[in-house]
């Protein structure tokens, strides 16, 4: 630290020597939005949140309180890095049901939030002026994750069935790419969710390469016909890292997730997490542990697909009503976002802005673009919302599109 003047009062302007990576790395404009939006007359449909009514209080609270009855000592004790083994066998058990997959659990790591792995995995995977891929539109938490170990980004296009192939050749012909992150299932934003063809056609690309996929799972469980497509794992399975979290079918202040890596990937994993926080929060997994030895996950995750379903159609069917013609949409199939194009022209910061002044917020595009772009295009979260506030939300918003991008 260092100072322009000589020491005071206290009150003398700093200046403060950060590191550079600070300056490539960006602020999460969803949290900025989110603080924007505290204000409860503001219908929000900027975040990512799930459905507070879906999370089973009632139930949480009785595992809690049996865990803490049954080996209170224990549970609030130090642990092992990689997380409690009953939770990582279940996590085995499931991949097994759900997917058909083959996992170990020593090839299972618990973290802090599935947010945590994209931070292990470029601490590991990542050094600066590294080349890497990301879907265009991509996650902002991953962009600002990897953005930290200052890589080179390479986006991908996204179609209605994933990654562009030809694009994502391409890429890996001109360029040592590194990892390619993606979000197969219900993609934020975009809400794409790739075909399983295109699964197999990505995959066979990456294996004539060195390049990891980075397939992050969040979404997975939330596919509104109960379906799930096989992971990029099943293809390539030397080759994929899969990243997932309970955050969307548990609740997502226990900030439990896990990375699925091969063994020689995982060694290093382990040493990134050991120097960072020893190990992830141990009452946590012993409480969802708990709450998942009921037998009653698979009952709540349908209740949360049928309700978000259901919110999903509320949303597309009041868009459809209210909406000028020039504005499209995609429809997903699963997760919590529906994403918009507006007219040529029209941007969406515009929109955000006059929105607001309506008392609705939602998200622009543009963050989600890492190499620019996307001035026409915004995320609208359907999941933390009632019906009500979304036909009143999506009715201020169609006001303000009609202003602001014309009839």
């Amino acid at each position: 630290m260092k100072s322009n003047k000589a020491p005071g009062n206290g009150t003398e302007k700093r200046e403060y020597r950060f590191a550079p990576r600070m300056e490539k790395t960006p602020k999460s404009f969803i949290r900025e939005i989110l603080k924007v939006t505290e204000n409860p007359d503001i219908i929000s449909f900027a975040g990512g949140l799930p459905n507070p009514a879906l999370i089973d209080v009632e139930g949480i609270a009785k595992a809690t309180a049996r865990v803490l009855s049954d080996d209170g000592h224990s549970v609030l004790q130090y642990s092992t890095t990689e997380g409690y083994l009953p939770l990582r066998r279940f996590i085995v058990d499931r991949y097994k049901k759900r997917l058909g997959l083959s996992v170990l659990p020593e090839e299972i790591l618990i973290t802090n939030g599935s947010q945590q792995c994209l931070d292990l995995i470029g601490k590991v995977l990542i050094s600066a002026g590294d080349h890497i891929a990301i879907e265009r539109p991509g996650y902002l938490g991953a962009i600002q994750a990897f953005s930290l170990y200052e890589p080179v980004f390479h986006p991908v296009n996204l179609d209605n069935n994933g990654p562009d192939p030809a694009m994502l050749r391409d890429t890996c012909r001109q360029n040592d790419i590194r990892l390619f992150y993606g979000v197969p299932n219900s993609q934020n934003p975009s809400g794409v969710t790739y075909s399983e063809e295109r699964r197999k056609e990505i995959a066979g690309i990456l294996k004539q390469t060195d390049c990891l996929y980075i397939e992050d799972d969040a979404y997975g469980e939330l596919s509104f016909s109960g379906r799930s497509l096989p992971s990029l794992r099943q293809y390539i399975p030397q080759q994929t890292i899969i990243t997932g979290s309970f955050s969307k079918i548990l609740a997502p202040g226990m900030r439990l997730g896990w990375i699925v890596a091969p063994p020689e990937v995982m060694e290093q994993i382990i040493i990134a997490k050991q120097a960072s926080d020893l190990h992830s929060n141990y009452l946590s997994q012993r409480i969802a542990f708990e709450y998942l030895c009921q037998g009653t996950i698979d009952t709540h995750i349908a209740k949360i697909q049928e309700a978000y379903k259901n919110q999903c159609e509320c949303m597309l069917r009041v868009m459809s009503d209210t909406f000028p013609d020039s504005v499209t949409w995609m429809r997903p199939f699963g997760g919590m976002f529906v994403w918009i194009t507006l007219p040529e022209g029209c941007s969406s910061m515009d929109v955000f802005d006059a929105a607001l002044k309506e008392k609705v917020a939602v998200l622009p595009g543009v963050p989600f673009y890492i190499d620019g772009g996307g001035n026409n295009t915004m995320r609208l979260n359907f999941s933390n919302s009632t019906d009500q506030k979304i036909i009143s939300g999506i009715g201020r918003l169609a006001r303000v599109i009609k202003i602001e991008c014309g009839d």
